[in-house]
């Protein structure tokens, strides 16, 4: 499974009908396969859209309305492993009116974190900019890139200049993936931290569904 697949193009359900389908976000495709396996969930399908459409919060409704349309002949449920994303509300309207559930959270960084935890933390860390393994792995395509860094690194402190920290939230234990969250850290001028979250509370609401 290659990151930059699943940044571009997300991640095909299998040629089968089912009784439950995760239909998520393609940051999530490694743990969420990662659980599936690890819990023998075999009635259980994974269908990613783009990654990158969190770069556009505001195509995420309709391109889930639109796979859930595609996908709902085919499977007993459908999840929808996304929280709200930016959307303001729009996908929880979406599902809602498809009659399809969604994960619970404002994004992925509170769930990864359990949104109780991240909630209490909010005050004290509205200066934090925080990155997920896959959000490491994809530092420039989701970061530099597209607030034209490469083009114009002068322009880093204009974006991160109110920044204190880089909270890097690890969901597996990996040194490579360590370094590069410490070295993204240095590229913005921002302080790192690792912060071991786990599948955080994706892990319980997957199980309810299976």
């Amino acid at each position: 499974m290659d990151d930059a697949d699943l940044l571009r193009n997300g991640l095909a359900a299998p040629d089968r009908p089912g009784r439950v389908l995760f239909l998520a976000c393609g940051a999530l495709a490694r743990e969420i396969l990662a659980l599936i396996e690890l819990n023998g969930w075999d009635h259980a399908d994974l269908a990613c859209l783009p990654a990158i459409l969190h770069n556009h919060p505001d195509r995420i409704a309709p391109a889930v309305a639109d796979a859930v349309q595609r996908h709902r002949e085919h499977y007993a449920r459908i999840f929808v492993v996304y929280a709200d994303c930016g959307t303001g509300g729009a996908l929880a309207r979406v599902c809602e009116g498809m009659g399809v559930e969604m994960l619970a959270g404002p994004h992925c960084y509170s769930f990864f974190s359990g949104d109780a935890a991240f909630a209490a933390r909010a005050e004290e860390e509205f200066t934090a900019f925080y990155l997920t393994d896959f959000l490491v792995r994809q530092f420039d395509a989701f970061v530099i890139r597209p607030l034209g860094l490469d083009r114009h690194p002068e322009l880093r402190d204009a974006y991160f200049g109110h920044y204190e920290k880089l909270v890097h939230l690890a969901q597996a234990e990996d040194a490579t993936l360590d370094a590069r969250a410490r070295d993204a850290a240095a590229r913005l001028g921002l302080a790192h931290e690792r912060r071991f979250t786990g599948y955080g509370d994706l892990a319980p609401a997957l199980a309810r569904q299976v």
